[in-house]
């Protein structure tokens, strides 16, 4: 049986970037410690627009650029790029939740069973929330678990509320 880390989204721009919070600065030794710690494979997410980010619907709703692909912002933060290994999978995502990202391991799935499904990173209200979603969506019988001091989410109240959202979904906090 597998287990699989998700680490959503841990770049720049949402660290100490264009979005940057100090909530999110705080669970970067959290998320490195979660990442050294695991034993399974472990596969990212990054946020990924473009120059017509602000032509989008999301720009539109939040004027403010982003993780535009290969800008310094989408860069994974620092000490997080420092424990990718070498081999790990990337999702690209243009929006929120990945569909690629459930399909893959909807895929693997049937391989080999996933015991475990693991997600830690940013936003909580956000995307993780929404890939926590999806994979469910993918997966029902899978156990997901979210790393609540592994995660941030834009304020601390949208971070309590999409844990308690997830939690009535039949995913585990710890």
């Amino acid at each position: 049986m597998r287990k699989i880390l998700i680490v959503v989204d841990m770049q720049k721009d949402f660290v100490d970037g264009a979005l940057g919070t100090k909530e999110a600065v705080a669970i970067v030794d959290a998320v490195v410690d979660v990442i050294q710690g695991f034993d399974g494979e472990v596969v990212y997410t990054k946020d990924t627009h473009f120059d017509n980010y602000m032509e989008t619907q999301e720009g539109k709703k939040l004027p403010v650029p982003h993780c535009i692909k290969d800008s310094e912002g989408w860069q994974l933060a620092g000490k997080v790029q420092a424990v990718l290994k070498e081999n790990s999978k990337v999702f690209e995502k243009e929006t929120f939740g990945s569909k690629e990202l459930a399909q893959y391991l909807e895929q693997e799935n049937e391989k080999e069973a996933i015991e475990e499904i693991t997600l830690i990173g940013l936003c909580t209200d956000i995307c993780v929330i929404s890939n926590a979603m999806l994979i469910k969506a993918f997966l029902p019988e899978a156990r997901i678990q979210v790393v609540e001091r592994a995660c941030a989410g834009v304020t601390a109240e949208s971070h309590h509320n999409a844990l308690e959202a997830m939690k009535v979904c039949q995913i585990e906090v710890c």
